[in-house]
């Protein structure tokens, strides 16, 4: 089933639907600011060890979530004064930050360091799913590992439909994955350079 939601002024029903379709233990595609990702609800494992199927992706490999703000980040994550001060400049963006975890996230989510990969994307359909869902969601690019992500939300209907319970067209996307930025004990490292600029990195250092 394909869902098209306006990206500037998402309508209430239609995100209440997709909101409903997660509680019931769905798997969803959906737009962020960068590319389309693939989630669930984080507290639901049979829908997270769905992803890793329709992934192919070793289950050694942690995927992160989305928050909807700080306040929630911070329920999940460990965030410094720094850390704070540093995703508040650059919250909601394209950027995927890496903090140690709380006893609050599954443990499909926490890697073997006890870390987590946060976001706050900087779009309104995913930030309304995640406000109205009341807890973070899984996001993952919408792509088998290894391979290219997707742009069209068509395509991704055709050709995962089946594995999916609801593809949201947000429209056309063509960024690239996000840019993941380490904040660990509040030592700044670019783990992975995408979407969101890092010159402001070197004024920190």
């Amino acid at each position: 089933m394909i869902l098209h939601i306006n990206p500037d002024n998402p309508q209430a029903r239609l995100i209440d639907q997709a909101v409903d379709c997660l509680r019931n233990g769905g798997v969803i595609a959906y737009p962020t600011d960068t590319i389309y990702g693939i989630g669930c609800a984080i507290f639901n494992r049979k829908s997270i060890q769905r992803i890793y199927q329709i992934k192919q992706r070793d289950p050694r490999k942690p995927f992160s979530f989305i928050c909807s703000d700080l306040a929630e980040v911070a329920r999940y994550a460990r965030v410094s004064n720094q850390a704070f001060k540093i995703m508040k400049r650059h919250l909601p963006g394209a950027y995927t930050f890496v903090l140690d975890a709380t006893r609050e996230v599954p443990e499909l989510l926490v890697t073997r360091q006890r870390t987590v990969g946060v976001r706050i994307p900087a779009n309104n359909i995913a930030l309304e799913i995640v406000r109205r869902l009341g807890e973070p969601l899984v996001t993952t690019s919408a792509n088998l590992t290894g391979e290219a992500t997707y742009q069209d939300p068509s395509l991704i209907h055709d050709d995962w439909g089946k594995q999916l319970d609801l593809v949201i067209d947000g429209g056309l996307l063509h960024g690239e994955p996000s840019t993941v930025i380490s904040l660990r004990q509040d030592q700044i490292e670019i783990l992975r350079q995408g979407c969101g600029a890092t010159d402001w990195i070197h004024q920190l250092l």
